[in-house]
């Protein structure tokens, strides 16, 4: 006689054990699991269509060479005494400064572009809910450059100039190259470029819930330290004018930071009662 199985009842199934696997879960926990050579793969594709974007800026700024140069030399002719101009000693030191400049351009014209890069390479390490935050990133740190160069351009660069031409007296006269004087511009407009993207950063780590506007408020002398401490050393110059410049709005970039973690900051859920 044939015995027949008695069903299992201690293993029946249950609805959980029923229900379809949730591929999104599994795909955000694995969100950032790359190897080590994926990741510099990535990095390496990043950079290389950041580079195109810097290229294609730069060709759209060669097309306007000359109001790009009367452009940036303004303040630098503004604050010499009359009739008296830039001058350059080399044969191609003209050449290469009209290409700098153009260069410079087309990096604050390919902004987005490279801002969008930067977020393409982190994304792939951030959850589902975390890569919402794409456009507002892209669009901030893109902004914020842009209006920290502008402020470098109109407010901190005359001053450092100057300052430095104030020196001038009877006997020294101020006859400053193109080439160095240059120089100058592009690291304050780059310096001041990468510190208008405090907020951004800020804003980003909150809405992650790394940091809070009261964690900023209670740290705020330590920053206020750190912040003269980097002035005095990304500032191209020793003078004091360029380190107050520099520090200066910076500690109005953590005020707004601190805004920014007060509106967007990511919230704690509210604790439930104990029934």
């Amino acid at each position: 006689m044939a015995l027949v199985p008695f069903p299992n009842k201690a293993h029946k199934p249950s609805p959980e054990d029923e229900r379809e696997p949730d591929w999104n879960d599994e795909e955000e926990e694995a969100g950032g699991k790359m190897s080590f050579l994926e990741h510099l793969d990535e990095l390496r594709k990043r950079i290389v269509f950041s580079l195109i974007a810097i290229a294609l800026g730069f060709g759209i700024a060669c097309l306007f060479l000359t109001p790009l140069y009367n452009f940036i030399t303004a303040p630098m002719t503004a604050a010499l005494p009359a009739g008296q101009k830039l001058v350059y000693t080399e044969p191609t030191e003209a050449l290469m400064l009209y290409l700098k400049m153009a260069a410079l351009a087309g990096l604050l014209i390919a902004s987005p572009g490279v801002m969008t890069q930067v977020w393409l390479f982190v994304a792939p390490g951030l959850y589902s809910h975390e890569k919402k935050l794409a456009i507002p990133f892209v669009a901030l740190s893109s902004i914020f450059f842009v209006a920290g160069a502008a402020f470098s351009h109109w407010v901190v660069f005359p001053l450092t100039w100057k300052f430095f031409q104030s020196f001038s007296s009877d006997t020294l006269t101020f006859m400053p190259r193109i080439e160095p004087a240059f120089g100058l511009y592009v690291k304050l407009m780059l310096v001041f470029g990468l510190i208008f993207q405090m907020p951004t950063l800020v804003l980003f780590l909150a809405r992650m819930g790394v940091i809070t506007a009261r964690f900023l408020i209670r740290n705020m002398k330590y920053a206020i330290l750190i912040m003269f401490i980097v002035a005095a050393v990304l500032s191209p110059g020793t003078d004091p004018v360029g380190q107050v410049l520099m520090a200066g709005p910076m500690f109005i970039l953590y005020l707004i930071s601190i805004l920014f973690a007060w509106m967007f900051g990511k919230k704690k859920a509210p604790i439930a009662e104990a029934s």
